[in-house]
């Protein structure tokens, strides 16, 4: 029994020098923010000082996609390297992380890791604090709860106290997730940072003084998050290991304003990943490279020299970030599903080529509660009531809808023009057919015949009681479905 316990102990003692060894990982996520909406990601009317001098020292990902523009499918999908119907019910807002998959905390953990969530969850039922098998990844979870006893609406208030309080002689591994600029606004001391001058009023919404009010309270929020991605920056620089550090700076979906959350358009999907690892990246820069959130499990394993699990249906950036000109994957996927209201559509890009198919085009795709009630779009419906709404600040009303899109970003970066509905479209859209097509089948993607039904009345914005339907995937067994589809396309 003694020579048991001394060969365990020896054992600890290894596998905790080799972890020692290991870089240290902090994730900062922020809450639904388009990457058009960073400084360094095309927005100079928002100012993010902070965020743009990580970028400037790391690699900055100009085509970095999340797998759904919806919170908790999002980050479930992140941790998981699956997509979002590979974890059925978790597909869906709030939907509960299914049990019995290796998740990146719990592997880290698992490797010699101090592993710490603070700020936002959302792994599944609670936004405010985590729940299901993500809790069993760390050792230290809270901050999330929107009361000032747990850490202020933010939710980075405690961030730097979190790095201060970690143990000295292990790895340590930090999931910072604030809830800024998720509504209501709360920006508190931030709040009239952004002036009426520095507003950019995207085309789909209308140039109102409400709008502008209500996307300058937007853009006061993520100037707040910039904050305390700052002071997260400088602890690691006092504490001396910043440069020993990975630094993953993303958001988990778009900004919640109209054809933005909830949607599978660029403001919706696009996430403004920069990665800051110094010891991996010789140099710094940006790369058009197409990446995948789910992407972001499996580097980060490789970095530390942990063994991905079977079940990541993700690929490596890693020779993205050695070399910003290579790539790892010709196709990127995302979906969208229940978030309030019941959807179905799907999208795959390849080169500057995007293309979407929905289930059901005779639902609208009003977005989420909280862009579809809010001041941003209240003017839209006023300008619909007069007849006056162009074509894409029309989208969220639409009924039916088209069951195919396809759009050459290189041309219409603002996705106007439906490029499956001309005499002749380009050749992309029998190919991208046949690939979604293949995703389809080869991940075991499926169109719910039971789905979980609306939860609040268009009209006038009631809630009702919410009845878990079948969730997509699951009439495929999906859950059981390890392939991750075409990554490349030859």
């Amino acid at each position: 029994m003694i020579l048991r316990h001394a060969l365990i102990s020896l054992l600890l003692v290894v596998a905790l020098r080799g972890a020692a060894s290991r870089p240290n990982i902090v994730i900062i996520i922020g809450d639904d923010i388009s990457a058009a909406d960073i400084g360094c990601f095309g927005n100079p009317g928002i100012r993010t000082p902070n965020i743009d001098r990580l970028a400037a020292g790391g690699l900055a990902f100009d085509n970095a996609y999340v797998t759904a523009s919806s919170c908790s499918p999002s980050r479930c999908s992140l941790i998981a390297s699956r997509y979002p119907h590979n974890l059925e019910t978790a597909a869906e807002l709030h939907g509960p992380l299914p049990a019995g998959l290796p998740l990146l905390p719990q592997l880290l953990r698992d490797a010699g890791y101090y592993t710490l969530q603070s700020g936002k969850a959302h792994f599944g039922e609670t936004p405010g604090r985590v729940t299901g098998p993500a809790l069993a990844g760390f050792e230290v979870t809270g901050d999330g709860e929107l009361d000032e006893l747990a850490g202020g609406r933010s939710g980075a208030n405690r961030w730097v106290d979190r790095l201060r309080e970690r143990p000295r002689d292990r790895p340590f591994f930090m999931w910072f997730a604030a809830h800024d600029a998720h509504r209501v606004w709360d920006a508190e001391s931030f709040t009239g940072m952004a002036r009426s001058g520095d507003v950019r009023v995207p085309s789909e919404l209308v140039d109102t003084p409400e709008t502008r009010t209500d996307l300058a309270h937007y853009y006061d929020e993520i100037m707040r998050l910039d904050y305390h991605v700052g002071e997260v920056v400088r602890e690691l620089e006092r504490q001396q290991v910043l440069d020993s550090t990975v630094v993953v700076f993303l958001t988990d979906n778009g900004r919640p304003f109209p054809r933005a959350k909830t949607r599978l358009y660029e403001d919706g999907i696009k996430t403004p990943l920069i990665v800051r690892a110094p010891h991996v990246i010789p140099r710094s820069g940006r790369t058009d490279a197409l990446a995948s959130t789910i992407d972001l499990a499996p580097t980060l394993l490789e970095i530390a020299g942990i063994a991905r699990p079977a079940t990541f249906q993700g690929v490596s950036l890693l020779p993205v970030l050695q070399d910003p000109r290579a790539s790892v994957r010709d196709y990127v996927f995302a979906e969208q599903n229940w978030h309030n209201f019941a959807a179905h559509v799907r999208m795959v890009r390849q080169g500057n080529f995007v293309y979407l198919r929905n289930a059901w085009p005779e639902r609208p795709l009003p977005g989420a509660s909280d862009t579809y009630y809010t001041p941003s779009a209240e003017a839209l419906k006023a300008l619909r009531d007069a007849g006056r709404l162009n074509p894409l600040q029309a989208d969220i009303f639409l009924k039916p809808r088209p069951t195919e899109e396809l759009y050459d970003l290189a041309r219409d970066p603002r996705q106007a023009v439906n490029l499956a509905l001309v005499s002749k479209p380009p050749a992309a859209l029998s190919q991208l057919r046949a690939v979604l097509d293949r995703w389809t089948k080869e991940t075991g993607d499926t169109v719910p015949e039971k789905p979980t039904a609306d939860n609040i009345e268009l009209a006038t914005g009631k809630r009702s009681a919410l009845l878990r339907g079948e969730p997509p995937g699951a009439a495929a067994r999906a859950m059981r479905i390890n392939l991750p589809g075409p990554v490349r396309a030859h």
